[in-house]
């Protein structure tokens, strides 16, 4: 059963699995059929997909320490599991700017 059937034959998805659908696509955008992530490929989605989160990556020294610290398996990709604790790292990190006492709105 793919996605799109898997939508159409279920209630509509709560918010936090559409968040969860969307990281899933984004991963797949950047790693492709391959489903791992080269270093450029990481730089290309964090510059275009996080950039309101993580400062876009200029320095080469910079995203070779965000890869060593991700890449755990020392494979030179970064699978899905490893992209997963990028993302719960900067979700932990971004908490506090969501709670609501913390907004100036």
């Amino acid at each position: 059963m793919t996605l799109a059937q898997m939508e159409a034959a279920m209630d509509p998805m709560s918010k936090l699995e559409n968040g969860m659908v969307t990281i899933i696509q984004v991963f797949h955008k950047y790693s492709g059929h391959k489903c791992k992530l080269k270093k450029a490929e990481l730089k290309e989605l964090i510059n275009n997909e996080m950039s309101h989160f993580i400062m876009k990556i200029q320095e080469n020294e910079t995203l070779d320490e965000l890869f060593a610290d991700l890449d755990q398996n020392g494979d030179l990709e970064i699978d899905f599991t490893e992209f997963i604790a990028l993302i719960a790292m900067v979700t932990s990190a971004c908490h506090e700017l969501f709670i609501p006492s913390h907004r100036s709105f």
